[in-house]
């Protein structure tokens, strides 16, 4: 079976291993007698190595053939699984991962061994005569044939050890055991996301996950992971599924607007640049300042948490879990640049499917925000990771059912049940608890809100603003689906959080909350059906370029993850609608400018939101349908790619086996870069500096917003203070840029 299952360049590296162990013995042995051990120590080094990697190879090849043997020989649901074949099926792959591990350590110790063997003969070449008892006759003709094995012992040496990086440490082939098996390979990648979680997690110092045997979080996530790396039963590898992304980037089209569309009111979005700063400052963390300042974050992080000026923490509010000196709450108040006794209550250090809050009271503003914190710990990736759908309750959606309008909440009730994203569902019922307690619970004592905002409190008749980014921006909109029933006078602003509920949850709460989503941020497109849509459009983008060959594949997926800033840079100014893809001979037609139909009442109804008019963030926006002006023309008979992306793995047209579509909460509104000079010259084009950008904010339908687009910004236009920028250069482009302070006067 060995013979079978072997990889060919297994059996070329470890024969190539086996030649390097009997050249390095017949120069040892027989070609110099007369060196001392010191200086044949080279020689023999990379000899051992040879002969080491061979036992290390032939000890993980039995490895991995028993590891694979623990899949195909357990039953296929892996549902069923008793804990005795769970605990040998883990036992198993830890074995082989620790062979593969010191497989990886030994070619790096080849690679150093080579270096010292190419440095040491050329020391003693270059001696001249200090070399002749080592050397003597090597040049000579009774001496050839050790000159001869000389040179190909160093060629073999020095070529293995540095392919070795390039071809994996596995010895077998893996689609030997699993073949076309697609419930094989789901649970093979899902063993190994399981225990390189629960790895790098013990690293973080979360060693408790480590020693876990049943199933939790960890063990979903790793599940989830596994089904979405299915694709190796068709024969797709992972450079091929990178290659097929960036064709899709490459022959992305540029979207035509429509000639008539909504222009997202500014009064809405004053509002939600006024108050990003609470949803950024959350992240009191490192994150925040390593994005800013790469090079000197851990002097800034410092600084932002206080530690020179220790003297200070009794004036900073105790918040759960932070440090000694109050650190992360100096954190946050430096960033708003507000007083110790605006923040009454927080938390910094959670659990898993848990969110770090912070709830400020601002008296000259009327209102109170609650500000939830992204993703920042290994705690919160987990959360991200929990995308399967799970039931909303009734309690769930109380303010929905309760209060809103009865038609709305006929549709809402007579759709039951609704579905949302089960990590954040499960951090906004406990975020909920921290904060108010345990709805219909009669014996239960005032929550803190309501002895904040009840009647005759100190914020009676205030607002309440709820805020957050990414992650903390889809916990922020669960939570306020649930308040809005005990506080009408409610508003989230979520600024490119994830798709956490569905199409009729997320229309039923448009009245009272608003999505951010910049340019091609990923995680406003992030769920687990636009991963399977994107996978399946990579791989019959791939599949359908008949000019795809070895070197194109490699090029391709170098030019995906390698994307220079630069070339990002020109493609933003090139391509500002959706700039995805690169200028072609197809896309050299100019994008019409943009037609605005509601130029002239866009500014009407503007209030300053200076520190004596605040304008009310709870604006009242009529219920029309709006235009997405970035919807995919996906109709290009030409085009094979749009021609798939129009008819699989959609949800309209999904079968029910396919995950429920999430989607973004409330009324959505897309910020984009305007359309740049296309005509400039190319040398000038790599000056062009994001700051020149300018932005328009548009309503969109959040149906057009759930494929991930690729990009090379789609990460970038994630990070907080780049929406920060977009959003205040939209209003000063009305200038309106003097409304966007809510710190209180000094």
């Amino acid at each position: 079976m060995w013979v079978k299952s072997l990889r060919l360049t297994s059996i070329v590296l470890g024969a190539c291993n086996l030649l390097v162990v009997v050249l390095g013995g017949i120069l040892v042995a027989i070609a110099f007698p007369g060196c001392g051990h010191r200086k044949v120590l080279p020689l023999a080094m990379v000899s051992m190595l040879a002969a080491i990697k061979i036992g290390t190879m032939i000890k993980l090849g039995i490895a991995q053939e028993a590891t694979a043997k623990t899949i195909t020989d357990s039953p296929s649901e892996t549902d069923v699984l008793d804990a005795v074949i769970r605990h040998d099926r883990r036992v198993k792959y830890k074995t082989w991962l620790w062979w593969s591990r010191f497989a990886l350590v030994l070619t790096l110790l080849q690679i150093l061994g080579a270096f010292y063997l190419l440095f040491y003969v050329a020391r003693y070449l270059s001696q001249d005569g200090n070399s002749s008892q080592c050397f003597e006759g090597l040049a000579a003709s009774t001496g050839a044939w050790k000159l001869k094995v000389m040179v190909v012992f160093m060629v073999t040496a020095c070529c293995i050890a540095f392919v070795q990086c390039f071809t994996g440490s596995d010895v077998l082939r893996w689609r030997f055991f699993y073949a076309t098996q697609d419930d094989a390979w789901k649970a093979h990648y899902q063993e190994v996301f399981d225990y390189g979680i629960r790895e790098a997690l013990c690293c973080l110092g979360r060693i408790e996950y480590f020693t876990v045997l049943e199933d939790d979080e960890v063990y979903s996530v790793a599940k989830l992971l596994g089904d979405l790396v299915a694709y190796r039963a068709s024969g797709t590898g992972h450079l091929e599924l990178l290659t097929g992304l960036a064709l899709l980037q490459k022959h992305g089209q540029s979207h035509e607007p429509d000639e008539c569309f909504v222009e997202a009111p500014l009064e809405h979005l004053q509002v939600a640049a006024a108050f990003h700063k609470f949803a950024e400052a959350a992240y009191t963390g490192p994150l925040l300042d390593f994005g800013r300042n790469p090079f000197v974050f851990p002097c800034a992080w410092l600084y932002r948490q206080g530690i020179l000026t220790p003297w200070t923490r009794n004036r900073r509010p105790a918040l759960d879990g932070d440090n000694w000196w109050r650190g992360h709450a100096a954190a946050f108040l430096k960033f708003v640049n507000l007083p110790p006794g605006v923040l009454r209550r927080g938390r910094v250090c959670q659990k898993k499917c848990e969110a770090a809050y912070f709830v400020v009271v601002l008296h000259h503003l009327r209102s109170v925000v609650i500000a939830v914190r992204g993703t920042e710990t290994p705690e919160d990736l987990i959360t991200d990771g929990l995308g399967r759908e799970c039931p909303l309750s009734e309690m769930d959606l109380d303010g929905l059912i309760n209060y809103i309008h009865p038609s709305v909440k006929q549709r809402v009730e007579s759709s039951f049940p609704h579905y949302g994203h089960s990590g954040i569902v499960e951090a906004a019922r406990d975020l909920y608890t921290q904060i108010e307690g345990y709805s219909g619970d009669e014996c239960q004592t005032v929550g803190f809100l309501s002895s904040l905002l009840g009647a005759g409190c100190e914020c009676d008749g205030y607002s309440l603003c709820i805020v957050g980014h990414s992650l903390g921006g889809a916990i922020a909109a669960l939570l306020g689906i649930r308040l809005y029933q005990q506080f009408p006078n409610l508003h989230v602003y979520s600024y490119g959080p994830l798709p956490c509920i569905d199409s009729v949850v997320s229309d039923a709460c448009s009245d009272f909350v608003t999505s951010i989503v910049h340019g091609n941020e990923f995680s406003a497109r992030l769920s687990v059906g636009s991963i399977l849509r994107l996978r399946a459009a990579a791989i019959t983008a791939l599949s359908e370029n008949t000019k795809t060959n070895t070197a194109l594949i490699f090029r391709l997926a170098h030019q995906f993850l390698y994307a220079n800033n630069s070339h990002r840079i020109k493609i933003e100014a090139e391509n500002p609608a959706e700039y995805s893809s690169e200028i072609s001979k197809e896309s050299k037609d100019q994008v019409p400018e943009f037609s605005l139909c509601h130029e002239t009442d866009r500014r009407q109804n503007l209030v300053d939101i200076g520190d004596s008019d605040f304008i009310n963030p709870f604006v009242d926006i009529g219920d029309s349908d709006f235009i997405n002006p970035f919807a995919a023309d996906l109709n290009r008979s030409d085009d094979p790619i749009s021609q798939f992306m129009e008819t699989v793995s959609r949800s309209e047209n999904g079968s029910a086996s396919d995950p429920t579509e999430m989607f973004l909460p409330g009324r959505v509104i897309h910020i984009v870069p305007q359309k740049q000079n296309l005509n400039i010259p190319l040398w000038k084009s790599w000056t062009v500096q994001e700051n020149s950008l300018k932005y328009k904010a548009f309503l969109v339908n959040r149906e057009d917003l759930k494929d991930i687009v690729v990009s090379p910004n789609m990460f970038f236009d994630h990070l907080p203070w780049r929406c920060d920028s977009a959003m205040r250069k939209v209003l000063e482009a009305e200038n309106v840029i003097g409304a966007l302070d809510v710190s209180p006067i000094v």
